[in-house]
């Protein structure tokens, strides 16, 4: 039986594509991959689905995904439905007692539900968890100041149960990738008081990476990576790089916590950490599977 040409050219295709990926399977294989996932990715149907089955192919070819994912437009939404008001410092939300209890309720609930589900949909086994499960995550209070510009004295600022990761036990992710599933993590921690802190995802993903000694740390975000001046995507920065970076300007806002969460979870052992635009479809597949990736890499 004679093949139709489109359909033997489609075939071709697609043997060429897993014979490029082959490579890289073979690399990662057994690796740990730590993915942030977070921004409009989250927020576009198309797009979580597809992320949903990335990750979950990734745990068929053999590769441990730990996903840490935020969900700063859910809270805001539910905030707005019960009429609480939110204020943020330097992109940090101030949040008190009864306002952790909505943090805790949307991302350990809602959302963390919602992403585990993804995954399990696209046929793999997902479990949804948060930094207080497991004791996982123990948080401390962030301590964060501002010089006031007329005294220039420093001041404290109070962000309330805003904390960061004191130490971080992995015990309970090894216990779920050991038994075959891909652990789903809200950014919600416990502190040595008992106390429930709300925690930035992306640094709970770099704590989370580096505790781990993943292979890879992904940082899916709604921008292609680090910029240049002249605002072209820089492929791959050393820690050295980093810091003759920042210091002229090039990088600036809101790029520079993420390059310094990336760079931290380098130097704990992460092998490289990845700032890449998750609003690219098959993105952490790109990142993965393809020569040079789509994204900046950070390397000690």
């Amino acid at each position: 039986m004679e093949i139709a040409p489109q359909v033997n050219a489609t075939a071709t295709e697609q043997a060429r594509i897993v014979a490029r990926a082959l490579p890289y399977l073979r690399r990662y294989a057994g690796a740990t991959i730590v993915v942030k996932y977070g921004g409009h990715a989250m927020g576009e149907e198309h797009l979580a689905e597809e992320f949903g089955r990335d990750i979950a192919l990734l745990k068929q070819v053999g590769i441990n995904p730990v996903v840490v994912h935020g969900g700063g437009p859910q809270i805001n939404a539910m905030l707005k439905r019960l009429a609480i008001q939110s204020t943020f410092v330097d992109g940090l939300r101030v949040t008190d007692g009864a306002m952790v209890e909505v943090v805790e309720m949307v991302l350990a609930g809602t959302v963390n539900k919602h992403v585990a589900g993804l995954i399990n949909r696209a046929g793999a086994l997902a479990v949804g968890i948060c930094g207080k499960d497991g004791g996982l995550i123990r948080a401390r209070k962030l301590q964060r100041t501002k010089r006031d510009p007329g005294s220039n004295i420093e001041q404290m600022l109070d962000l309330g149960f805003v904390g960061e990761p004191e130490h971080v036990d992995v015990r309970v992710i090894h216990a779920l990738t050991g038994a075959g599933l891909i652990p789903v993590i809200a950014p919600v921690g416990s502190g040595a008081d008992g106390a429930t802190y709300n925690i930035n995802a992306d640094t709970v993903a770099g704590a989370i990476a580096g505790a781990l000694g993943a292979t890879r740390l992904l940082m899916l975000t709604d921008v292609p990576g680090v910029m240049d001046k002249q605002r072209v995507l820089m492929p791959e920065l050393s820690l050295n790089d980093i810091e003759t970076l920042m210091a002229d300007g090039t990088i600036s806002g809101g790029m520079i916590p993420k390059v310094e969460t990336c760079a931290a979870a380098v130097r704990a052992g992460v092998r490289g950490a990845t700032i890449l635009d998750g609003r690219m479809p098959h993105a952490c597949l790109l990142e993965l599977f393809t020569e040079g990736g789509i994204g900046t890499m950070i390397r000690a």
